[in-house]
């Protein structure tokens, strides 16, 4: 028989090989964020456009959490379903539920932007120097953005359906590689709304028929889903997440304001920041995706105290991003022409601080949210990606917001 000994170092062995491996897909998935660095330098370079209205810039977070968060609901459901078998890798002749999933995200979608434009509109009144009679630009710009954002509901599947066909796990890939092109590319419909709106006669019409088209598609949706019970339930529960999400984001964007009164100028900043939202949200993805997985396979008990037995998860998802903050500051200074090995030092000292504040918070959350609503009886996966990533924009914005103060 083998020794005590033998069998603990044999364990040692395995469970590093496991961590290194779980290392090396979270690092593949991250590299991804490194895209965000493309939507901040949009940002930076359209500071004008974002500087013709209070709202502007405070709306900016608003929409990317948002779109994180209907991405994030949707990748977290196809990963959970692809390991179950209740939905096919494949866009035709898929099951039911990937139809009604596709049909609820659609008017979800609708919602969370008239929520989200109303909360905004609090907040502006509150914190942001506006008026009630900047509600409808308000209203008419983010939701043909979020409408025009749905055109990355495809990409978000195929993804999804080749990592699953790939043999990779599509809870620790689809989320982080679709979160950060929907960073640029919701950035991208963002700054061609803006522009749209403020700077084009015509451009408030063709921001009207946006948002007629989608208006148009749910009214085709409702009557052939409204009596399923599978389409109403993730509706009812995704609702209540995206309330507290429209409430969350509009913190993110208030904050923001705040931190644009200190950097000003600094486009290194606003060109790091959506991929550091990005990448803190990825840990909590990671975090939370395998924890709802193992909960519906029955390999992880629903019990807060059984997080030490997704340590590996954890651990190889939190060194992961602490790297890419490494790679994400010199890319930041470079692409701005700013890189001095001083600039540098500064800035990654920066960007920790706001790592182990952020990551560290999400990281407990992530994991709650997934056993606490398992407990339930509710579908962690209408929850847990949804509520950490609209967190993290948050929490990386208030930690990023301590770091500067700090460093003054």
């Amino acid at each position: 028989m083998k020794s005590a000994k033998s069998l603990n170092h044999g364990n040692h062995i395995l469970s590093s090989k496991a961590f290194f491996r779980t290392l090396r897909e979270t690092l593949i998935a991250y590299s991804f964020d490194i895209g965000g660095l493309f939507a901040g330098f949009m940002v930076a370079s359209q500071l004008n456009v974002f500087q013709l209205s209070p709202w502007a810039i405070a709306i900016y977070p608003a929409i990317v959490s948002a779109k994180g968060v209907i991405g994030g609901l949707l990748s977290g459901r196809l990963s959970t379903a692809l390991h179950i078998g209740t939905i096919y890798p494949r866009l035709y002749k898929n099951s039911s539920s990937f139809y009604r999933l596709v049909a609820a995200l659609i008017f979800v979608t609708l919602l969370t932007s008239v929520a989200m434009s109303a909360v905004s509109l609090v907040f502006g009144l509150m914190f942001w120097g506006i008026t009630l009679a900047d509600f409808p630009a308000i209203l008419l710009v983010v939701m043909s953005t979020m409408a025009l954002g749905l055109l990355l509901t495809l990409a978000t599947m195929n993804v999804a359906f080749l990592t699953f066909k790939r043999g990779l796990d599509p809870d620790v890939v689809v989320y982080p590689i679709m979160s950060t092109t929907a960073d640029i590319f919701i950035t991208l419909c963002y700054v061609l709304t803006l522009n749209l709106f403020f700077l084009f006669d015509a451009g408030k019409h063709a921001l009207v028929l946006i948002v007629l088209v989608h208006i148009i598609l749910i009214l085709y949706i409702l009557p052939r889903n409204i009596r399923s019970e599978e389409f109403v339930k993730t509706v009812k529960e995704s609702l209540v997440t995206m309330f507290v999400v429209a409430f969350v984001v509009n913190i993110t964007g208030t904050v923001l304001k705040r931190i644009s009164t200190i950097v000003q100028g600094r486009k290194e900043i606003y060109t790091v920041y959506p991929a550091l939202i990005d990448l803190v949200g990825d840990v909590g993805s990671v975090v939370g995706s395998t924890a709802t997985t193992k909960l519906a396979l029955g390999l992880l008990k629903p019990s807060l105290t059984s997080m030490k037995d997704h340590a590996l998860q954890i651990f190889s998802a939190w060194t992961a991003s602490l790297v890419l903050f490494v790679v994400l500051a010199a890319l930041s200074l470079s692409m701005n022409a700013m890189f001095t090995p001083h600039l540098f030092l500064g800035l990654i000292s920066m960007l920790f601080i706001t790592n182990i504040i952020a990551v560290a918070v999400i990281v407990l959350l992530s994991y709650a949210i997934a056993i606490l609503t398992f407990q339930r009886g509710l579908n962690p996966d209408n929850f847990v990606i949804p509520l950490e990533s609209s967190l993290a924009d948050s929490l990386t914005s208030i930690a990023l917001l301590i770091a500067l103060i700090t460093s003054g």
